[in-house]
């Protein structure tokens, strides 16, 4: 056994595999030896026989847990749909078995069962609530059900783990977003931009929580670093980083970016709006300016915001009068 396992160490697995099979020849009663076979002829990648060798110990040591467990995780890899039922088998004869208990609630989210995976993640944390794994399924789930408030506990479990990565930080940051936390939210972006600094939503996060902070500069650079990642439409980052130079007065770079995001969504009601707006700001002709609230309305006051439609028609009247008193 010793020499198989020096033999396992330095990865020549057929030596192994051939020193197994004479112990086994001469010694079939031997269990602990057979799991040990079985186990490298997984890692060798012959998993028809260990497929074979395991059913015959379930059949034997239909009790056993393990077996079961094991057999379930060979017929994964050979993709058989019945791998569900040995990981099943596992866990009705050892509730408590953590990596049954994480393949299946894995699957079950998977299939957007989320009432499943949220038992089976909380039937294997109440024995191990270090269990990262089982964190990780419970999270998402949370987060998936949009249950951002239950979904903040198994992250910050995880930083307490030292688990944290790109994807625990986003998604705490965005749990945080939506609890109007935006400091610890952006602290978690940040965070996750040191694990990848091009991603976009990331940056497009936080170039709305610093403008939401009232940190203009910042919300404008992390905007523009989404609008340059991002491949594919990006009105609604164009519109953000429109409403950001608007907070600054900047009226010409409002409707710019305006106009940019309706180049890439024609459909996009509020850059419309908002375009209206800077050009009411930054145009001294207001006939031009009231032909801006018109492509808005021409398009958008029969179905559209109703408040954005109300304020449009109320600056429209007011600039006629305007110009009515000028005798234009």
């Amino acid at each position: 056994m010793r020499l198989a396992r020096y033999y396992e160490a330095k990865g020549e697995l057929e030596i192994v595999l051939d020193n197994y099979k004479s112990v086994l020849e001469k010694h079939p009663e031997k269990l602990l030896t057979t799991i040990s076979y079985g186990d490298v002829l997984v890692k060798a990648g012959k998993l028809q026989k260990a497929d074979s060798l395991f059913e015959n110990l379930t059949e034997k040591y239909p009790k056993n847990a393990s077996f079961q467990f094991k057999l379930g995780s060979i017929k994964e890899k050979l993709q058989y749909s019945t791998y569900l039922d040995f990981l099943e088998r596992t866990i009705i004869l050892e509730p408590t078995h953590q990596q049954a208990l994480y393949k299946l609630a894995k699957n079950a989210l998977s299939y957007r069962d989320f009432t499943t995976s949220e038992k089976l993640a909380l039937q294997g944390l109440n024995t191990n609530p270090n269990n990262a794994s089982l964190l990780s399924i419970l999270a998402q789930t949370y987060f998936n059900e949009n249950s951002f408030v239950l979904a903040i506990p198994p992250l910050e479990k995880l930083l307490e783990l030292a688990q944290g990565n790109e994807f625990v930080h986003s998604k705490l940051g965005f749990c945080y977003y939506n609890q109007n936390n935006f400091e610890d939210a952006i602290t978690q972006y940040n965070m996750a931009l040191t694990y990848e600094d091009r991603n976009s939503d990331t940056h497009y996060n936080l170039g709305k929580l610093y403008a939401k902070q009232g940190d203009l500069k910042k919300s404008e650079t992390h905007l523009l670093m989404a609008l340059l990642i991002k491949k594919q439409p990006v009105d609604s980052e164009f519109l953000s980083l429109a409403l950001t130079y608007k907070l600054q007065e900047n009226h010409q770079k409002t409707y710019e970016y305006c106009n940019s995001a309706l180049e890439e969504n024609p459909n996009n009601e509020r850059a419309l709006y908002e375009r209206a707006v800077a050009a009411d700001n930054y145009f001294k002709d207001q006939k031009t300016v009231l032909n801006h609230y018109q492509a808005y309305l021409n398009k958008y006051e029969k179905d559209g915001n109703e408040n954005l439609v109300y304020l449009s028609r109320s600056r429209m009247k007011d600039i006629r009068a305007e110009l009515h008193l000028k005798g234009e």
